[in-house]
Order: C-alpha cells, then sequence, then structure tokens
C-alpha cells in the first residue's frame, strides 16, 4: 500500500504531513484559488478527515516514473454520497508538491463546500499554529 494512502486511511496527520513538500500546492475542488504551503495544506486534510464520513480508497492509479498517482474515493458528507479524486504529484525527494482534488456530483461538492466553510476558522488557525 502506498504510504499516502496508508496514511490517509488510518488518520496517521504527522505521517501525511510528512509526505508533503513545503511548496505544495494545494487545490480544492470547492474554492476558488489554490491554497500555498505545507501548514495549511496540513490542516485542510484534518479539517476533510473531520467533515467526511465513511471515507474509502477505491482505485489507485499509477504514472510508470511512479511521480504522478491518482486515487478515487468515496464518502459521505452532509448526507450526501460524494466520489472523488486525489491527483498527487511527487518532486525529486519523493514528496507531494501539487495535490489537486476533483469531487462529484454537484449536490455533493455544495454540502462539501458547506462542511469545509464551518471548518475553516480551526483550518486557519491549525496552519497558523495555534
Amino acid at each position: 500500500m502506498h504510504p499516502f494512502r496508508k496514511a490517509v486511511e488510518t488518520q496517521d496527520h504527522e505521517a501525511l504531513e510528512a509526505l508533503l513538500a513545503d511548496e505544495v500546492v494545494f487545490t480544492s475542488p470547492v474554492a476558488f484559488k489554490p491554497y500555498p504551503g505545507k501548514k495549511i495544506t496540513a490542516a485542510i486534510l484534518r479539517g476533510v478527515s473531520r467533515v467526511f464520513e465513511d471515507f474509502t480508497y477505491v482505485r489507485e492509479i499509477a504514472n510508470p516514473d511512479g511521480r504522478d498517482l491518482a486515487f478515487v474515493f468515496t464518502a459521505t458528507v452532509g448526507g450526501k454520497q460524494i466520489q472523488g479524486c486525489d491527483f498527487l504529484h511527487f518532486d525529486e525527494a519523493g514528496k507531494i508538491d501539487d495535490f489537486l482534488v476533483m469531487v462529484r456530483p454537484l449536490s455533493a461538492a455544495q454540502a462539501l463546500a458547506e462542511a469545509m466553510g464551518a471548518q475553516f476558522d480551526r483550518i486557519a488557525q491549525e496552519a497558523a499554529g495555534n
């Protein structure tokens, strides 16, 4: 099992953060602008783990060189079934430097936006180290 998948599925937030490059860019499915930086990305991922229920990876797709991976998932958020994919790119040191998430359907994406919006003050505080 890939270390990223293992960290997510076991909710090992420290291991997950250790896989992120300092300059990682997180692109959310429900926010207009990407979030640059390890601290905010790690805080967002912790927030997601608080709002998703029944999270399961159902497929893993890898580029032959191992630097591009896609993890297809299902979960529930706000009572809505959501399907999504984490698209990851790894730098030369093996750290995630690009993290893009896409989700469907629209009703579930809207539920995710609402749930994450409710988390954002806490996410900002965690990213600031408070």
